[in-house]
């Protein structure tokens, strides 16, 4: 990643378009970061994740990216967190109908685990871990948070996985019904984000 006579590389270790855009929405303050994503590595098989947390996967999805592809990468592992329902879905979010559950069938899996629950019981919070690391090894994990609540119906037509049903604490719109703009302005992605900017930084400058 090192480079001081032009652009550093920075791969971020995914194929999730919706990941991806917010990713590079939020890093394009930094006109030194030259980004890639999985996309530009056909042949690149990613791990399974099979971490017990999301800062376990996110580091197991950076340091495979970084040694396997010798470049520079970062990733993040993400999902929603139900504390009436144990915790659920948690690291298993993007899976929590099976292996090949659309964000939709997910969406509906929930809400029927969650029919039996009162307002007050509703909270829920999205974290997000995001991991650097370099063909060497992890440089850095950290994590972000995002608390609200979960309704009974899906709204809005933006943004993806739980975001139609996630409306974060003060405000009156889930994050599908949020512009872009905003709720990158608002999210765990975000806050995580910005607790791992200046490491970012310090080689993209």
């Amino acid at each position: 990643m090192e480079n001081i006579h032009g652009p550093v590389v920075l791969v971020i270790a995914s194929k999730n378009v919706h990941k991806i855009r917010e990713f590079k929405a939020i890093l394009k303050d930094l006109p030194l970061l030259d980004i890639l994503t999985l996309h530009d590595f056909p042949d690149y098989t990613p791990p399974e994740e099979v971490g017990k947390s999301f800062e376990e996967n996110a580091t197991l999805k950076a340091a495979h990216a970084a040694k396997s592809l010798n470049i520079w990468a970062i990733a993040d592992d993400s999902g929603i967190v139900v504390p009436a329902l144990g915790g659920e879905p948690g690291v298993f979010s993007a899976r929590y109908a099976g292996n090949h559950a659309t964000d939709g069938e997910n969406r509906k899996k929930l809400l029927g685990k969650m029919e039996h629950l009162l307002d007050a019981d509703r909270n829920a919070y999205f974290e997000c871990a995001i991991a650097l690391a370099s063909p060497e090894g992890l440089k850095k994990c950290v994590k972000g948070t995002c608390e609200g609540k979960l309704l009974e119906k899906e709204r809005g037509g933006n943004g993806f996985g739980y975001d139609p049903l996630f409306v974060k604490h003060e405000y009156s719109k889930t994050f599908a019904e949020l512009g872009e703009s905003v709720k990158n302005r608002i999210s765990h992605r975000r806050k995580a984000l910005d607790k791992i900017l200046l490491s970012i930084e310090s080689f993209a400058s």
